[in-house]
């Protein structure tokens, strides 16, 4: 059942996506292979017409789909309003929009890939054609002899019309000629900003030299600039029907061929050769206007004047900035991005809300890792006794907020949080959220709160890291306490490292406590990694026949091992566990 819940939703949808690449594939491919038109053509580059033609028709279809899961005002909008009416397994969809943005781009490399080696053995099989009297013959006429057709100009030439080889040298090489056919240029354009592109977004390099992923990315603009104009020139030309091949095939010497000014074979006149109209802009022309949009009220956006009118230094390298803007409207579990102009112009970095939407202002907090937080940090004064005057504060632009799984946190009985280390960061928004929303239903009868039980893990690495989100957390115990709500939240932090002998043994002595020793909760801190499995089985029993969402934030591993669990403890009569996990 978790499966069904958690898998097939995605399964259905990479289904379609695969299988209207194959459908485009094997339609283009038997089209350019047996129509009467492109016949001229297959004989000079056999199998290499279709090899090249279909492929390109994929590659168009997934050039499509690559801008749309990074068009992050398009998605929140789809998410907010018209997918509210949607089955809540199509809504989760889009939350793998950063996997199908790299699904879309391996596809390209794919089809790329067969469509350049196609067409390198095309310009092969031209030159091949202008130099001997060989190639794929039938009857009389070769492709040698086809490729003498013309006007007698060079194909290249902006006044030759009536050629099916665009290659006019008989004495090139291919490599020559590659480069002065313009689809040919503007391919090797294409195929080098596709490379730059790809190895610069592999994890390594995100994770370690951010700015070159980030300006690299960037050079999209002219990878598409080239695939928009690719095909303009039409090297791959089909003859006009006025010429019949079926019967044409086995009379070259007539074609043409004028006696008493009557043709001596009136279905064989010399074929007239044309160009494809370019299907490539009627594909991607929506999608890149859609996503100049995006980027004009992104640009639009960073214009507005933000106020940061707090920042909070918190232990294990963390500022916390509270900042206001006008017109400024959250959800829970939204994210932000922000630039600082003073550190760089150009770069946006994306950071997850920790405030509420009931707050008079919104907040992000920052851990300090790597040049640009660190520029941020000594920016807003972190590295002094005391922070700078809010007056004399960097101007910030921001941008957002966008949509994520967390927002469906409504959707569910229960949920389960989990964040691991700065993870953590989506569930104070949330956390606070839940909290005013279910005892604004309970109390005033305002809304109607599905939820009725939280529970929130918090795996940390080490005893620093606790104090800033500890005081949110005895902040919601006090409150559940006053209002007789002690049940609604069950939260669980785990020490996975940086505790010892000693204090191991200063625990002990205070076991009997009422509150924890290191963070001052009524609950416990435990240490050591949670038995995941045990907590889902047990959360099973607990709520048995009951829809439960599972909220993560942190690293992949974790996320596999969530997921999994998530599958592995859903059934038909029971639990059903559906995951979410946060992507930026």
């Amino acid at each position: 059942m978790g499966v069904l819940k958690n898998e097939v939703p995605s399964w259905i949808a990479l289904f379609v996506w695969a299988g209207i690449q194959v459908g485009l594939f094997g339609y283009y491919f038997y089209y350019f292979h047996t129509d009467p038109r492109f016949a001229y053509t297959r004989r000079i580059l056999g199998f290499g017409l279709a090899f090249a033609r279909a492929p390109a028709n994929c590659l168009n279809f997934n050039c499509m789909l690559i801008l749309l899961p990074v068009c992050r005002n398009l998605l929140s909008f789809t998410r907010r309003y018209l997918c509210k009416c949607c089955l809540r397994s199509l809504r989760r969809l889009l939350d793998e929009n950063i996997s199908f943005h790299k699904l879309s781009a391996y596809a390209i490399c794919f089809w790329t890939t067969i469509h350049t080696v196609a067409h390198c053995y095309n310009v092969e099989q031209y030159v091949a054609a202008q130099s001997s009297n060989t190639g794929f013959s039938v009857g009389n006429v070769s492709a040698y002899q086809l490729s003498s057709l013309g006007t007698g100009q060079c194909p290249v030439s902006a006044k030759a019309t009536n050629w099916v080889n665009p290659i006019c040298d008989r004495n090139s090489h291919s490599v020559l000629e590659a480069f002065k056919i313009f689809p040919a240029v503007s391919g090797i354009i294409i195929t080098l900003t596709l490379i730059v592109i790809v190895f610069s977004a592999t994890e390594f390099i995100r994770r370690s030299y951010f700015e070159i992923f980030w300006f690299t990315h960037h050079i999209f603009v002219i990878f598409f600039a080239f695939v928009l104009v690719h095909g303009l020139r039409g090297v791959v030309r089909s003859q006009d029907a006025s010429h019949d091949v079926s019967y044409c095939g086995d009379k070259f010497s007539d074609w043409g061929r004028v006696e008493n000014g009557v043709l001596v074979e009136p279905k064989c006149p010399l074929p007239e050769f044309q160009s494809n109209t370019p299907s490539t802009y009627f594909w991607i022309i929506g999608p890149i206007v859609l996503y100049i949009i995006e980027r004009l009220i992104r640009f639009a956006r960073s214009f507005q004047k933000v106020t940061i009118s707090k920042a909070v230094k918190h232990p294990s390298k963390v500022i916390e900035l509270q900042m206001q803007k006008d017109g400024f409207s959250m959800e829970a579990g939204q994210y932000i991005f922000i630039k600082c102009p003073s550190i760089s112009r150009t770069e946006w970095h994306p950071f997850t809300l920790t405030s509420s939407p009931e707050e008079d202002y919104f907040s992000v907090h920052i851990r300090i890792v790597g040049d640009w937080t660190e520029a941020l940090a000594k920016a807003v004064g972190a590295d002094e006794q005391e922070f700078q005057d809010p007056s004399k504060m960097p101007l910030l632009a921001v941008d957002g907020p966008f949509g994520t799984a967390s927002e469906d946190w409504d959707q569910y009985e229960v949920d389960i949080l989990v964040g691991a280390g700065i993870g953590v960061t989506p569930f104070a928004s949330i956390m606070k959220h839940m909290w005013y929303t279910y005892i604004q239903s309970k109390e005033n009868n305002v809304g109607n709160c599905k939820l009725k039980k939280v529970y929130f893990y918090w795996i940390c690495p080490d005893t620093n890291a606790f104090e800033w989100f500890s005081d949110l957390l005895g902040h919601l115990e006090d409150q559940m306490d006053e209002k007789n709500c002690a049940d609604f939240l069950t939260h669980k932090i785990f020490l996975t490292r940086g505790w010892d002998t000693n204090f191991a043994r200063n625990v002990a002595l205070h076991e009997e406590e009422e509150v924890d020793v290191v963070t001052g909760l009524q609950q416990k801190t435990n240490y050591g990694r949670p038995n995941w499995d045990q907590i889902f089985s047990k959360t099973s029993e607990d709520h048995p026949k009951t829809s439960i969402g599972v909220f993560f934030c942190g690293p992949a591993v974790l996320s596999d091992t969530l997921h999994a669990m998530s599958n592995k403890h859903s059934s038909a009569d029971g639990a059903k566990f559906v995951y979410n996990k946060e992507n930026f």
